[in-house]
C-alpha cells in the first residue's frame, strides 16, 4: 500500500456520516510542500494542543468535582444520607464510564475540537440547572445525564495527542497533559472551599464554574484543531500505519470494525490495564471524594481547612504523574506497566501511614495525601499510555475509553460502597479496604509487565 493510500483521509470521512454535521472530521488541508513552513507550522500548534487539551480537560472537573467538594454542605443542608451523596457518585460515574467508552469509539472517527467543547457547553448547562435544584431525585438525574456528556471529554484528548505527537514521546506528553486532573481536582476543591467559606453558599459551587467552563469552551474552538492533516501538515513520524488493516482503518465501518477486534479487543494486555484502572481509580475517587469527609470526621479538622488538604492529594498527583510519565519513555522504553507497579505498592504504603497519623499532625497528614496523589497519578496516567501504544492512534480513543469502563465502574466502590461502609461500619474498615485495593492493582500490573510500547502495537 502507497504513502498516498494511507493519507486518504476523504473515505474516512464518508464513513462518519452518521455523525452530526458539526461533529465530521474536517476535510484535509491542500498539502504543505516547505519543509521550513511545515517545521514552523508544528512548532507553532504542537504546543497549543497539548495545552488547550490540558486546559479544557481541567475545566471537565470545574463541572464535574465541584459536587464531590461541596458533598458535605449538601448533606448537612438538605438532610441527606452519606449512602444517598454516595449512589450519586455512583450513578454518575459508572455512566460516565460507558460514556468515555462508547464515545471513544465516535472520537475516533470525528473532528475532537468541536466534540470537546460541545460537551462542556452541555456540561456547564448542568452545573447551571443542578444549583437551582433541591430535590434528591432531581439531583441524580441531572448528575446522571451529566456523567455522559463527561464521557466525552477524554476521547478527543487522546486522539489528539496520539495524532499530533510520536510514540516515542508520547508517555511524556501524556503525563504533562495529565496535570488537567490534577491541577483541575485541585483548582475546583480551593475554589468550592473559598466560595463556601465566605459566601456559605454551595449553589455558587455551580454556577461559577459553570460560567467559567462556557469561557473555555469558547477558547477551545478558537485554539484547537484535529489532526495535522486537517491544516496541511503531514502525518507525525511514527505514527503512520504500521500495517494493511490499520491502514485501512478509516475506510468504511465494517474495516474499522475488524481493526479494533484486533488492535483494542483481541488484545489481553488492554484487558489486564483495563481491569487494574479500577483498582487505581478506586483509590483515587475514594480519596478525592470522600477525603474532605474523613478528615473532618476521622481525624477532627475543619472543614475549610480539609478542603485545602485534599486539594494536596491532587497537586501531588501532577509531579507523579509527569515523573512516572519522563521516566517510563527514557528508562523503560514507553513500556508503562513497570513503573505503575512501584507505584501502586508505595500507594498503599502510604495510606497505611496516613490511617495511623493523628488529625492533629496535620502538615504530616498533608504530605501524605500529596504522597498518595503522587502514587495513584502515575499509573492513572500510565495506563492510557499503555493502551495507546497497543492500540495506534486509529484505536486509542477507544482503548481508553475501555479503561474508562473499569476505571468509572469503580464509583460503585468508591461512591455507593465506601458510604455504606463507612455509615455502618466506621473508616478503619475503609482504608484497610483501601490497602488491599492498592495490592490487588499492584498486582494486576505485575500481570501486565510483558506489554510492548513503540512502534504503538508492535
Amino acid at each position: 500500500m502507497s504513502r498516498i493510500e494511507v493519507l486518504d483521509y476523504s473515505s474516512d470521512q464518508g464513513s462518519s456520516n452518521w455523525l452530526p454535521r458539526f461533529l465530521r472530521p474536517p476535510p484535509p488541508a491542500p498539502a504543505l510542500t516547505d519543509a521550513k513552513e511545515i517545521a514552523r507550522q508544528f512548532a507553532y500548534f504542537r504546543p497549543r494542543i497539548l495545552l488547550w487539551t490540558t486546559i479544557g480537560y481541567g475545566m471537565f472537573y470545574f463541572v464535574r468535582r465541584n459536587y464531590d467538594a461541596v458533598m458535605p454542605v449538601i448533606g448537612h443542608q438538605l438532610g441527606i444520607s452519606k449512602t444517598t451523596l454516595g449512589l450519586i457518585l455512583t450513578i454518575h460515574g459508572v455512566l460516565y464510564g460507558v460514556s468515555k467508552f462508547i464515545n471513544g469509539i465516535f472520537a475516533d472517527r470525528a473532528n475532537a475540537r468541536m466534540f470537546m467543547a460541545s460537551a462542556l457547553i452541555v456540561c456547564a448547562g448542568i452545573n447551571i440547572i443542578f444549583g437551582l435544584s433541591s430535590a434528591v431525585v432531581v439531583f441524580a438525574l441531572l448528575w446522571l445525564i451529566n456523567g455522559w456528556f463527561q464521557g466525552m471529554g477524554y476521547p478527543p484528548s487522546a486522539r489528539l495527542l496520539t495524532h499530533w505527537f510520536a510514540p516515542r514521546e508520547l508517555a511524556t506528553k501524556m503525563s504533562i497533559w495529565n496535570a488537567s486532573h490534577s491541577l483541575g481536582g485541585a483548582a475546583i476543591l480551593i475554589l468550592c472551599g473559598v466560595i463556601v467559606k465566605y459566601t456559605g453558599s454551595w449553589r455558587l459551587c455551580f454556577w461559577i464554574p459553570a460560567c467559567l467552563a462556557l469561557a473555555t469552551a469558547g477558547l477551545l474552538l478558537v485554539y484547537l484543531r484535529d489532526t495535522p492533516e486537517s491544516i496541511g501538515l503531514p502525518e507525525v513520524e511514527g505514527t503512520t500505519a504500521v500495517n494493511a488493516l490499520e491502514a485501512n482503518a478509516g475506510r468504511s465501518t465494517a474495516e474499522f470494525k475488524a481493526f479494533l477486534r484486533q488492535k483494542v479487543f483481541g488484545n489481553k494486555y488492554i484487558w489486564i490495564a483495563s481491569i487494574a484502572n479500577f483498582f487505581v481509580y478506586t483509590i483515587r475517587f475514594s480519596v478525592f471524594s470522600w477525603g474532605t469527609f474523613v478528615l473532618a470526621e476521622y481525624k477532627g479538622i475543619k472543614l475549610y481547612n480539609a478542603a485545602w488538604m485534599v486539594a494536596a492529594f491532587e497537586v501531588g498527583g501532577w509531579p507523579g504523574a509527569l515523573v512516572t510519565g519522563w521516566l517510563t519513555d527514557r528508562l523503560f522504553g514507553g513500556r508503562g506497566a513497570p513503573l505503575s507497579l512501584v507505584c501502586m505498592i508505595l500507594c498503599g504504603v502510604s495510606l497505611f501511614l496516613l490511617w495511623k497519623t493523628p488529625g492533629h499532625y496535620v502538615w504530616l497528614n498533608t504530605a501524605l495525601l500529596m504522597s498518595t496523589g503522587f502514587f495513584v497519578y502515575g499509573p492513572q496516567a500510565l495506563v492510557a499510555v499503555i493502551v495507546a501504544h497497543l492500540a495506534t492512534k486509529r484505536g486509542a480513543a477507544t482503548a481508553v475509553g475501555l479503561t474508562s469502563i473499569f476505571g468509572y465502574a469503580s464509583t460503585v466502590a468508591s461512591g455507593w460502597g465506601l458510604g455504606y461502609l463507612v455509615q455502618n461500619y466506621g473508616w478503619n474498615p475503609a482504608f484497610k479496604c483501601l490497602i488491599g485495593i492498592a495490592a490487588i492493582g499492584a498486582l494486576l500490573f505485575a500481570m501486565a509487565l510483558p506489554a510492548k510500547s513503540h512502534g504503538q502495537g508492535a
